[in-house]
């Protein structure tokens, strides 16, 4: 059954966010190993790939790209912020207000009004514990009938990830044609009815949902571990069994700590 549209009183008011921040551990032994992941990651999410993937998000959620800065810092690093504006006014198809994954990706043409893309890296190691970490952060901001979540499964599957979080969030309301406020303008439960189901097997999820205020968190943690997965130039059988344990016990110590936000250890200086 489709759902039923709300009519609106002239244009859609409410400002829709979806804050998608992910993870990358790796362990990285030596000053060199180091040097070698943070040149990885620079060159594999350097300015000019993430601007792709933002212009895929665009077409995702129907804008007009604006206008484009992007920069790859020294030593490290990179953003790109894209200002879009409201798409062509076509109907917008029932399937946009349901909770369920979006495209991979697919052009959706919907009707906006100014909105923001951008997306900040951040890789850095920790100093003694031989654990290098890439972050990056994505903001999807619209004011339009579409949720900028139907951008996430597009974004899931444009980084390798450990970890995600997720934040949603509705602001400011609209009007229905009587003249009465609407604080939100679709139906939402969780953010990970938006996540498809093979993701969503392959994660330990957590949500923290704040439903009078419209406000969405979900976190997610990768369940299955491969050491191999987290080494830097080699693989696990050039490493001792004790090696092997060391490394998977600061792997996993790390990942904890990420995932619930919160030091799971003294730290050893």
């Amino acid at each position: 059954m489709s759902e039923q549209r709300v009519q609106l009183h002239e244009f859609n008011n409410l400002t829709k966010s979806l804050s998608f921040n992910m993870y990358d551990i790796c362990y990285t032994k030596t000053k060199e190993e180091r040097e070698a992941y943070i040149n990885y990651i620079d060159e594999q999410y350097n300015a000019e790939r993430l601007t792709k993937i933002l212009k895929n998000v665009t077409d995702i959620i129907g804008a007009h790209v604006l206008n484009i800065a992007q920069q790859n810092y020294v030593p490290q690093g990179a953003s790109v912020t894209i200002l879009v504006s409201e798409g062509p006014v076509v109907e917008v198809p029932e399937e946009s207000y349901a909770e369920s994954p979006g495209p991979l990706p697919d052009s959706v043409v919907m009707q906006l009004d100014k909105s923001h893309i951008t997306v900040h890296t951040y890789p850095e190691y920790h100093p003694n514990e031989g654990i290098s970490t890439f972050r990056a952060d994505i903001d999807v901001s619209t004011c339009g009938e579409i949720s900028p979540l139907k951008a996430l499964n597009y974004l899931i599957h444009s980084f390798d990830t450990d970890i995600m979080t997720m934040d949603y969030r509705v602001r400011g309301f609209t009007r229905d044609i009587n003249g009465e406020k609407l604080f939100i303008d679709h139906d939402i439960n969780s953010i990970q009815n938006y996540i498809p189901q093979s993701v969503k097997e392959a994660y330990d999820m957590i949500d923290v949902n704040v439903y009078p205020q419209n406000i969405f968190h979900t976190k997610c943690k990768l369940k299955e571990f491969d050491l191999n997965n987290y080494l830097f130039g080699y693989t696990k059988d050039k490493l001792t069994k004790n090696e092997r344990n060391e490394i998977t016990d600061r792997l996993k110590i790390e990942m904890d700590e990420i995932f619930y936000g919160k030091n799971m250890k003294p730290f050893k200086g």
